[in-house]
């Protein structure tokens, strides 16, 4: 009987596969192929009950800020939609039209209070401001008062990219360490403790080279506080996503505080067979039982406690 749940599973509605057709919107890799059907078979040959719906890159950086308002409210209400006829297999995290801060915080009240969402998802950027910029504070304030779940995605890091090598092979990676190092630099998580950020792909780079990184990175008043920045980038959620290989998964574990890594698979847009690899390597994995069950579902009945009573299957 499937036991997993995804925090990490992406759905492309019809209109948003042409809203980026419109714009000529490739981004190194096809929009892939999806239906609620399909997901559902999916989710049954990788072991997952439950999958918590995210729209993927590039969110929406096509259009005025009214079009692009409108197509956040179109595959919130979509995925909603799912969630409403599935409760037990579906859920949400919705996606803001930002960067139009105004228009992100009605779509956040609405996906809260009209849709009942279980959190959103942020791209690491947007336009080239990360996550922990001040000008995204008001929007960080009003996730703190909902007690949010934010699932921190990467998106295509501002700058060239290397020649033949896809943007998501790589540069993903260290776009999702830069908004992680942003908002431990920025105060975001002392400031708002009641967000909880997952981390997409197992946190980047940041488990690998979380020494590194904090003794080499100041705070906003210029000093440099180790112990200080390793216990708050330690404190993120991460999902396995691409990520539970026999060599990064111990690095994962070791830094992840007990009860922050949740499984995810990316599918659809895990290219080839990436989704079912990674599945297998950490289906796999020698943990102890207490770490699989977490990893598995418990970590995420946690962060998402409707999922914790809900019957699956």
């Amino acid at each position: 009987m499937p036991e997993k749940i995804d925090v990490h599973a992406h759905y492309i509605p019809n209109a948003y596969r042409h809203y980026l057709d419109e714009h000529g919107y490739f981004g190194g890799q096809a929009t892939p192929a999806w239906s609620p059907d399909a997901a559902l078979e999916k989710m049954d040959e990788l072991g997952v009950a439950a999958s918590v719906l995210s729209l993927a890159r590039p969110g929406f950086p096509f259009g005025d800020a009214d079009r692009v308002a409108a197509m956040a409210r179109h595959v919130n209400e979509y995925a909603a939609g799912l969630v409403r006829d599935r409760p037990d297999r579906f859920g949400l995290f919705a996606a803001l039209p930002l960067p139009d801060l105004a228009s992100a915080l009605r779509e956040l009240e609405h996906a809260y209070d009209a849709l009942s969402c279980d959190g959103v998802i942020l791209l690491a950027n947007c336009a080239g401001v990360y996550l922990g910029d001040p000008s995204l504070d008001d929007l960080m304030a009003e996730l703190d008062r909902r007690e949010a779940v934010v699932l921190v995605h990467p998106n295509t890091p501002p700058g060239p990219s290397l020649t033949g090598v896809p943007v998501f092979a790589a540069d993903f990676l260290l776009d999702t360490t830069r908004a992680a190092l942003n908002l431990v630099r920025h105060g975001v998580l002392r400031r708002h403790p009641r967000i909880r950020f997952i981390l997409a792909h197992g946190g980047g780079f940041l488990p690998y080279a979380s020494h590194r990184i904090a003794g080499l990175t100041p705070g906003e008043d210029g000093s440099v506080d180790r112990d200080r920045f390793l216990r708050e980038c330690s404190a993120f959620y991460f999902d396995t996503a691409l990520t539970a290989s026999p060599y990064s998964l111990p690095s994962l574990l070791a830094f992840a505080e007990p009860g922050h890594v949740l499984f995810g698979s990316d599918w659809p847009f895990a290219s080839l067979d990436n989704s079912e690899h990674f599945t297998a390597e950490l289906d796999a994995y020698p943990l102890p039982t207490g770490t699989r069950r977490s990893i598995e579902r418990g970590a995420a009945e946690s962060l998402l406690p409707r999922f914790a009573s809900a019957e699956t299957g």
